[in-house]
């Protein structure tokens, strides 16, 4: 695994980005402290011109690699789960059971920072925080249809698609796979958010990381084997 992370680079949209980041090194101290910054303030209160401050450079600079930092965002919300779809195929590819599979990817989804980063450019640590706390604002704009037709929500959707694969190989009868994926895929973020900051809204709490999974096994095979 570190071997093949030590090579792994992740496909993103270049539509997103303006010049690549990872091609420079500017291009990944912006990466970098962008993901330290908007970790530490929230979308909110994150500016170019902090970020350009943290770098020491030229704002203008940080405008040759992104338009703006909804684009950033989305980004790194394409590097997130760009990166949990490799570590689904790459842990699920040589297993018979779907069964298997599924539990496995529910844990990778559920569990992201359990996972072996090393070797990973960017923290899977700060992206899981970033994703659970502000991925919602990548695509609940008035922007979202001609972002969707562009491409933007590829890395969202191919995840999505992964497990209702999964789900539909377990009952090829049920209506309502993709419908389920993203549903639990959200809930997932939801009740991650809601244990940290609204814990009246979830039972998260009570259980450790692994029960966390097992609810979302549950939910999911309760509803294809009704």
């Amino acid at each position: 695994m570190d071997i093949l992370l030590s090579k792994l680079r992740l496909k993103i949209n270049q539509d997103i980005f303006l010049k690549d980041p990872e091609t420079t090194e500017l291009g990944n101290h912006i990466l970098e402290s962008g993901l330290e910054m908007i970790d530490q303030l929230g979308l909110e209160s994150f500016t170019f011109k902090k970020l350009a401050v943290q770098l020491q450079t030229a704002e203008s600079s940080i405008y040759r690699y992104f338009e703006n930092k909804h684009k950033l965002l989305i980004y790194f919300t394409n590097y997130y789960w760009a990166l949990l779809e490799y570590f689904v195929v790459f842990k699920t590819n040589n297993l018979i059971s779907a069964d298997d599979k599924l539990r496995i990817a529910i844990d990778i989804l559920c569990n992201p920072t359990q996972l072996n980063d090393e070797g990973i450019a960017l923290s899977l640590n700060k992206l899981n925080r970033i994703v659970i706390a502000e991925s919602s604002k990548s695509f609940m704009t008035k922007a979202v249809d001609s972002e969707n037709k562009a491409g933007f929500f590829e890395a969202y959707k191919n995840i999505t698609k992964r497990l209702s694969q999964i789900i539909t190989e377990i009952n090829t009868d049920y209506p309502y796979a993709k419908t389920l994926a993203s549903t639990c895929i959200e809930g997932m973020l939801h009740q991650q958010y809601f244990a940290q900051h609204m814990p009246a809204l979830t039972d998260f709490n009570n259980f450790d990381k692994s029960q966390r999974a097992d609810i979302f096994y549950q939910i999911i095979k309760n509803n294809i084997n009704h």
